[in-house]
């Protein structure tokens, strides 16, 4: 089972300096009120550092959800 979960809620919580700020696979940028076009860049360069991938403008434009997110970094940290 992946961890990547486990371990974004960590790099959400820190992103938008909210310890209980608390996300699942269906959350949305519209369901975190901080996370706006700006935070979202801070966000994914956040992702990168705590997985130690390198995500393409592809990769993530037009994600969904916070499960498409954990797709992506699962996929990228197999490569």
């Amino acid at each position: 089972m992946s961890d990547t979960l486990p371990r974004l809620v960590d790099v959400f919580r820190r992103v938008f300096d909210d310890d209980t700020l608390q996300i699942t696979p269906a959350t949305t940028a519209g369901s975190v009120e901080a996370w706006d076009s700006v935070m979202h860049i801070t966000l994914m360069m956040a992702c990168e550092k705590a997985f130690g991938v390198r995500f393409r403008a592809g990769d993530v434009a037009g994600l969904k959800d916070v499960g498409e997110l954990v797709g992506v970094i699962d996929r990228l940290r197999t490569r």
